[in-house]
């Protein structure tokens, strides 16, 4: 899909389609009472008819309107103007690049970036008018022997700014919001691959692809050979059941200040999910194959700090790896030495997330990071404390923390903060090890959090926890990229900063 902006009246637009707002109760917008002046009316009388109540998502598609230059209208509710919210802007979007696409307009003109969304500037709205398109338009068809054609497909959308001085932010605006969603969609891609072909290499092989797109990113793949040498035994003792063999990476994008401590960004990548041992349930256990999306993030969001080329240091660490059931596999109540030295109690080989971040966390402090941040589909528990529409943050630093927040409150990628005190370190107590790696039924991703807080002591640290935000269940089964924006959007804020 091709994107630009520009300014002007929408009479004037020559162009397949020009796509105006109707609020509810049948109020039209600024530019579709501008039609409407021009056209005596023509608009208005339809909506008295009752043709559009101007409830959010209703469309209405209309041909050769007199005064017009363009081929279509397309009219779209906006719901009521002072409840205007980011959720209902991305669904009057999603529905608007829905039916021109089934409706053979390859290219319109939107003027739905006038609309009053709470929060959100003009910039804001044209990022997330780019990515509520993308995500309506993808398709994980890859796979299929037959794939679902649209014989005349919407290729182009002209997003338009008020005024001529606009243009400048409106331009950088799209920069923006395609390198995001070129991210949102390779995130998407991974975490929707199924796990007989999304492998550990196959994820290594997919970083090192990418490398080689720009120049000042690297990647480096560490074999268990060389990650046993280290004294990752943590990350390792979940590969032990498996065929495949673990891989962790590490990718390194230099543009800032060859002085400056790096952003350090660390996904968790566990290609399958089988439970090892402590083996899950059989329902849904396909949907194992998403506990990769934490790598398949960071990946996604490497992806578009290198499209934007901004000025900051910026590494990826990804340990990757299956966690099957196998003769070799470790056992509950078997106590492995993690990087760090700390004893680890496996109690539940389910709980294997955490095992292959801690070592990851502690390889991170080589680097001398500004922060780390890492990114992990690591408990049920925080489905159910936030449900699918937040993801839970963890953090022993405050500012990154109201950062974060900030950056999920922009993008509409929200996080909510979970605590992280002295006292949830009890549940972890081991008679025999230094820790245990679960903490009991209560506050499961708390005390999740609270173990990775252990090989954090040394530099600012947040964990985002996105079990519940990093796929789609049901008929609309898929990952949804979460969190590349939220986590590029903290990258573009720090650069600003820089």
């Amino acid at each position: 899909m091709e994107f630009s902006v520009k300014s002007g009246s929408p009479e004037k637009q020559r162009t397949a389609c020009v796509v105006v707002g109707v609020y509810e109760p049948r109020r039209l917008t600024p530019s579709a009472q501008r039609i409407d002046d021009l056209t005596d009316g023509y608009i208005s009388s339809l909506i008295r008819r009752g043709d559009l109540e101007g409830k959010v998502g209703q469309t209405l598609l209309l041909h050769n309107i007199d005064n017009t230059l363009c081929d279509r209208i397309l009219l779209v509710g906006c719901g009521r103007e002072r409840d205007l919210s980011f959720t209902q802007y991305r669904k009057i979007i999603s529905q608007s690049v829905s039916t021109l696409n089934d409706t053979g307009s390859m290219e319109a003109v939107f003027y739905l970036t006038e609309l009053p969304v709470k929060g959100c500037n003009s910039s804001q709205r044209i990022r997330h008018a780019i990515e509520a398109a993308q995500d309506s338009l993808y398709r994980f068809d890859q796979l299929k022997s037959k794939k679902d054609t649209t014989r005349r497909p919407l290729r182009k959308i002209v997003l338009t700014v008020p005024n001529r001085r606009d243009l400048t932010d409106g331009e950088q605006a799209v920069r923006e919001g395609m390198a995001i969603t070129q991210g949102i969609q390779l995130a998407k891609d991974l975490g929707n691959m199924p796990g007989n072909i999304c492998t550990p290499g196959y994820l290594a092989d997919r970083a090192v692809t990418l490398s080689k797109v720009y120049s000042n990113l690297s990647t480096e793949i560490l074999e268990e050979a060389e990650l046993e040498k280290m004294g990752m035994n943590a990350f390792l003792s979940v590969s032990k059941g498996s065929r495949q063999p673990a891989k962790m990476i590490v990718m390194n994008f230099l543009n800032g200040d060859p002085a400056d401590a790096p952003i350090c960004l660390v996904g968790k990548g566990v290609t399958f999910d089988s439970g090892g041992i402590s083996l899950k349930p059989g329902a849904a256990m396909d949907e194992m194959k998403y506990d990769m999306c934490g790598a398949a993030s960071v990946l996604g969001t490497i992806n578009a700090i290198a499209e934007l080329q901004l000025e900051i240091n910026v590494m990826a660490v990804i340990p990757t790896t299956e966690n099957m059931p196998d003769g070799m596999a470790t056992k509950p109540g078997d106590i492995v030495t993690s990087l760090s030295g700390t004893t680890i109690e496996i109690l539940n080989t389910d709980a294997e997330g955490r095992l292959i971040l801690c070592d990851a966390l502690s390889y991170c402090e080589r680097f001398n990071p500004s922060v780390v941040i890492d990114v992990a589909t690591l408990t049920g528990a925080c489905v159910v404390a936030l449900g699918k529409h937040a993801a839970g943050l963890f953090s022993n630093h405050s500012p990154l923390c109201h950062e974060l927040i900030n950056a999920g409150k922009s993008t509409g990628d929200r996080v909510w903060e979970m605590p992280l005190w002295d006292e949830y370190q009890e549940q972890l107590k081991s008679n025999f090890a230094d820790l245990a790696n679960i903490g009991g039924k209560e506050a499961g991703s708390v005390t999740a959090a609270t173990f990775l807080s252990a090989f954090c002591k040394k530099y600012h640290w947040a964990h985002l926890d996105i079990a519940g935000v990093a796929w789609k269940s049901g008929n609309h089964k898929g990952a949804t990229g979460r969190p590349v924006s939220l986590l590029t959007q903290y990258v573009i804020d720090q650069a600003g900063d820089s």
